[in-house]
């Protein structure tokens, strides 16, 4: 077996004595010998842990941290408010089990970490294709459960309830994540669970020894582990949940014929035969990433004060090598802790990992943590450097995480006492935890760019840009992105299993082209590309598309399957809102769209206002509306005004007395003019080459087109509305975004725009 350490680290409370321990865990259960990772120094879980003020000096310590804190300029909107609180912790393997099999001797042990300010344990639940508990999950998949302890009690029960009489916090920890015994019951009942290599093999040597991948993909994989999950939050009494460096899939795995499937129809090509190609490594990040984010939402929905703990090694190697970006977790928001695992035994070596960018900017955001070998049974590990690794994680403001509980004194170098002796000195003071302090926050993104994708996941259109989104769970969709009309509005089968809030209430929709759109309007939870909302948004459920009298040839006519509307503009009438409004933090303040060209390359919709990426753009200002009951933020009349217009051949030489709007969601160009004699000799319908057209306004664009008969390019209408608002009224469709950044800023009720040409 080859052999690999992992590393970790933990949270800034620069100035107060975090501490935090781990023990990093490999256990081979179930008749295979309990040979842990002597032969294999494994990558395992490290809890991070804060600290809590207690004494008026550690309070003045505390500001001072505080201040030292601030000239760090971090990359996060604010820091959270609560004091940190340090994580001093312990895992407890599956080779700890002989010991915790005996309540006595759990009650014992529980008793002895808190008498030495230890804080949090993290019980193993889940390895080696089996729970540690008994499961209903695991049960109805046909996989037998055998261990109980010695009185046939549940063991993690035990655990847990003697963790908390003593004021212990007990993490369940899923140690193996998406790996398992290629033998395992799980894993011949479902093979078609397994991912693979690029040449078919199923198999890759860990720490455990020889073990397959569930893929990751795959969403009965997905739902599998979410119902373990789940029931371990319902069904015990726990603080929260942690996972290590197994919730990831090898690098080279992927090359299943579902996620073959998958990555072709979403990409339009077969996954590259390299499977270090970045684009590949992304997309399959991504998807662990999509699905992490997911599973933090179920677990909060649940239980909203649990903590989500997470135990990588260090960035790089847990990117490139495992698909496990876990920077962009803790980026997302969704990690409330994270312990790296740094198993090494040189201290310079040790240093290095521990002060690594991605350490440096996590720390400023959650408590940070450093998970430490204390030892394994066949590679002891001496005092000294137990004590050097932890003084040098404090003296970083990172707490410990210690991997595992036996080898802290039990299974040692050094005599049990004076390893005890130790570890008070390294711990002197009391440091409780309370989950009560552990409140959801903002994603660190004060900007982030999203792919607009040109084509939808259902629906034939002609041209468009399409965001991919998750809605209740279900699995992400492209949907069009429309800066013409506001509300998320897409059909049920995009729904995904999460609960939702139903009104009762059946709204109905007009669309420009005359599409009637109705629908039940409900709540639920929706995720941006890989950015959750703050919040459940309202969403029509689209069940009848029809098209007006006026207009029968709308798009509903077609019969082509209804691809979903997310309707992004700030002129709301009613409920349904734009849905960016519920974005956390920054993001929520404006974005900009930003085309293709035409091509078939992706555009960007680039959530979150910053005076860097404003820069360039040409502002308009828009008029300010009442406030609507149930629209959050100010509402803004998005259609510009003294919009100049030239339209050869009608009477529109240079009129600045134009409305225009920049609407994504219309594929052609379209002029309405009130009054018939506005349009001279021009006929309503589709206008040609010789009826040049020119928008623009004074020092802000200036855009012109020569009508042609391309949709989505150059086709331009006419049409002549007596009932019309406005007496000339502009629309250059999609096109437009060709030649222009569009910027809508709806704190300050502006529209910007940036010539891309």
């Amino acid at each position: 077996m080859k052999t690999q350490f992992w590393e970790r680290s933990k949270e800034i409370n620069p100035t107060l004595n975090n501490l935090l321990f781990k023990f990093m865990r490999r256990r081979v259960l179930l008749g295979l010998s309990k040979i842990h990772t002597e032969t294999s120094p494994l990558i395992h879980q490290a809890w991070w842990l804060l600290r809590k003020r207690l004494l008026p000096l550690l309070c003045l310590v505390s500001f001072l941290a505080v201040v030292q804190l601030n000239s760090f300029a971090p990359v996060v909107a604010q820091l959270p408010p609560q004091p940190r609180q340090e994580i001093r912790g312990v895992w407890l393997s599956g080779n700890d089990f002989s010991v915790f099999r005996n309540r006595s001797q759990v009650q014992a042990a529980m008793s002895q970490l808190r008498q030495l300010n230890f804080n949090t344990v993290y019980p193993v639940v889940w390895n080696d294709g089996y729970t540690q508990y008994p499961s209903a999950v695991m049960q109805k998949k046909g996989v037998p459960f055998f261990f109980k302890g010695v009185d046939g009690q549940d063991v993690i029960a035990d655990i847990i309830t003697q963790a908390r009489r003593q004021g212990l916090l007990a993490i369940p920890w899923f140690e193996f994540g998406f790996m398992v015994p290629l033998t395992s019951e799980l894993a011949s009942q479902h093979p078609n669970w397994l991912t693979q290599k690029g040449d078919g093999t199923q198999t890759s040597i860990s720490a455990a020894g020889e073990v397959a991948w569930l893929n990751p993909f795959h969403p009965e994989v997905q739902n599998f582990i979410r119902e373990l999950v789940m029931e371990v939050i319902t069904k015990y009494d726990a603080d929260g949940v942690q996972f290590d460096d197994h919730t990831s899939l090898p690098v080279d795995f992927g090359y299943d014929k579902y996620t073959i499937g998958l990555y072709t129809q979403e990409t339009g090509n077969p996954p590259p035969s390299n499977p270090q190609a970045q684009a590949w490594i992304k997309w399959r990040a991504d998807k662990i990433t999509a699905f992490m984010v997911d599973l933090q939402q179920t677990v909060k929905a649940r239980k909203p004060n649990a903590i989500f703990s997470v135990s990588p090694n260090y960035y790089d190697f847990a990117y490139k090598l495992q698909l496990q970006d876990w920077l962009n977790w803790v980026r997302l928001g969704i990690v409330d802790e994270l312990v790296m695992q740094v198993y090494r035994n040189d201290l310079e070596s040790f240093i290095a990992q521990i002060t690594r960018p991605e350490i440096l900017e996590t720390q400023q955001v959650i408590p940070t943590g450093i998970g430490i070998m204390a030892g394994l049974r066949n590679r002891p590990v001496s005092l000294p450097q137990i004590q050097s690794q932890v003084q040098a994680s404090q003296q970083r403001g990172l707490g410990i995480g210690f991997f595992y509980y036996e080898s802290l004194w039990n299974v040692a170098p050094e005599p049990a006492a004076q390893r005890q002796e130790a570890f008070a000195a390294l711990f002197p003071n009391s440091a409780l935890r309370d989950i009560s302090q552990n409140t959801p926050r903002q994603p660190t993104f004060n900007t982030i760019s999203l792919p607009l994708y040109p084509k939808p996941s259902l629906g034939q259109r002609v041209r468009g840009y399409f965001l991919e989104m998750a809605i209740a769970n279900g699995q992400p969709r492209r949907i069009l992105l429309d800066t013409g009309s506001a509300g998320l509005r897409v059909p049920k089968e995009f729904l995904g299993n999460a609960p939702i809030q139903r009104t009762g209430q059946n709204i109905k929709e007009v669309l420009g082209d005359g599409t009637i759109l109705e629908g039940e309007l409900v709540y639920a939870n929706v995720r941006f590309g890989l950015i959750p909302a703050a919040e459940p948004i309202p969403i029509q459920i689209v069940t009848s598309r029809q098209c007006t009298p006026q207009k029968p040839n709308c798009s509903a006519k077609s019969g082509a399957p209804f691809s979903g509307i997310v309707g992004v503009n700030y002129s709301e009438k009613s409920l349904l809102y734009n849905p960016l409004r519920k974005l956390p933090g920054n993001l929520s303040n404006g974005f900009i769209v930003t085309g293709n060209g035409g091509s078939n390359k992706n555009g960007s919709l680039i959530l979150g206002l910053t005076a860097e990426n404003q820069v360039g753009f040409k502002m308009a200002s828009w008029n300010q509306q009442p406030e609507i009951n149930g629209v959050p933020g100010k509402r803004w009349d998005s259609r510009l005004s003294k919009v100049c217009l030239t339209l050869a051949g009608s009477s529109a030489k240079n009129s600045c007395n134009s409305a225009m709007i920049a609407d994504t969601g219309t594929i052609n160009g379209l002029t309405e003019f009130k009054s018939a004699s506005t349009a001279g000799k021009l006929k309503p319908g589709v206008l040609g080459s010789a009826n040049a057209v020119k928008v623009a306004i004074n020092g802000i664009f200036d855009y012109s087109l020569v009508p042609g008969k391309r949709d989505g390019f150059n086709r331009w209408n006419l049409a002549i509305s007596p009932q019309a608002e406005q007496t000339i009224f502009v629309n250059p469709g999609i096109a437009f975004f060709d030649k222009y950044d569009v910027l809508f800023d709806q704190v300050n009720g502006r529209q910007g725009f940036r010539s891309r040409r």
